[in-house]
Parts: C-alpha cells; sequence; structure tokens
C-alpha cells in the first residue's frame, strides 16, 4: 500500500506528528511525506491519504490566520504558501471510495474552546469522494507555539497503529 501523509504546520508541531504518522503506516508500504506547500492534487499514486493540520480559530487556517502565526516567531514557519483548506478544495482521489483519514493539533483547552482542523478537514475530504477510517485524530500543543504535550507523540504513534491494524484487516 502506497500511503501519503500530507501536513500543514506552521511552528513545526504537526509535522512531528505526521512523521510519527508516516513511521507506523512504513509497515503497510511505501510512504511520502508532504507538506502541503508541495502535495500534488491528483492522487494517482497513493492508495491511502492521511492528511493533518494545526487548528487555527475552530478550525483549519486561512490566509489570515497563516500571516498571523508568522508573526509570532521570528524564522520561517514550515507551511509557507498555502495551507491545507486549500488543498483539500483542489484535490481529488485516485479512485472512487479512496481511503482516507485526518488528524489535527490544537491548544490543550476543551474542543468546544479551541474548536478541530482534524474534524474539519475530515468533512471535506468526505465531500470530495474520500472514504473516512478511523477516527481523526487530536493531539495537543503547550498554548498557540507548542511544543506538543508530553506524550502527544505516543499517542499519535497509538493512533497511526489503529489506522494501520484497520487498514490491513480489510485490505485497503
Amino acid at each position: 500500500m502506497r500511503t501519503l501523509v500530507v501536513f500543514e504546520s506552521m511552528f513545526g508541531n504537526t509535522e512531528r506528528v505526521a512523521r510519527v504518522v508516516a513511521d507506523e503506516f512504513a509497515r503497510l508500504g511505501p510512504v511520502t511525506v508532504l507538506n502541503v506547500d508541495d502535495a500534488p492534487s491528483t492522487l494517482d499514486a497513493f492508495d491511502f491519504v492521511v492528511a493533518g493540520a494545526p487548528t487555527h480559530v475552530f478550525g483549519l487556517s486561512r490566509p489570515q490566520t497563516r500571516a498571523d502565526a508568522a508573526t509570532r516567531i521570528e524564522f520561517a514557519t514550515v507551511t509557507g504558501r498555502h495551507g491545507l483548506r486549500e488543498w483539500l478544495d483542489i484535490v481529488s482521489p485516485a479512485s472512487p471510495d479512496c481511503p482516507a483519514a485526518t488528524f489535527g493539533t490544537r491548544a490543550a483547552m476543551p474542543r468546544v474552546i479551541t474548536g478541530c482542523a482534524a474534524r474539519a478537514a475530515r468533512r471535506r475530504l468526505h465531500r470530495a469522494g474520500f472514504r473516512m477510517v478511523g477516527k481523526p485524530g487530536d493531539f495537543r500543543v503547550s498554548g498557540a507555539l507548542g511544543p506538543l504535550i508530553d506524550g502527544e507523540l505516543v499517542r499519535a504513534g497509538a493512533w497511526a497503529r489503529e489506522l494501520t491494524d484497520a487498514v490491513a484487516a480489510v485490505g485497503c
């Protein structure tokens, strides 16, 4: 199985989760990890897609929230040209019913206060024709900039293992 893990990341936290997820999916075959800046819009080369993004203002980032994030640090953000929201608006599955999963990072507060990028991405992928697998992964950061809360990368690995076990069982 060929897996694409695509991520948007401002400060590196979501990218770290994406790389842990990719390590787990490598058990099933080749994995490509791409910043959304470099992700293709046609996914013919992949059998499974995992998409992740940070939560901005209750959901996926927008140009203005990414611009605001860039003012909070002295170095360039990890993702610079566009966000997962824009990619999801143009992406199409390689085949009907292509399996996909989503994850997100958010501030360590109740979800009702922060929202969840993973759920927003899941809705968009489903509308685009992807078959959603598993529950969205939701990983917490300390404050707006991070870092990830202790243990979140372990949780990300466990979430990805649950997905790969489910995928292996049904032979996606």
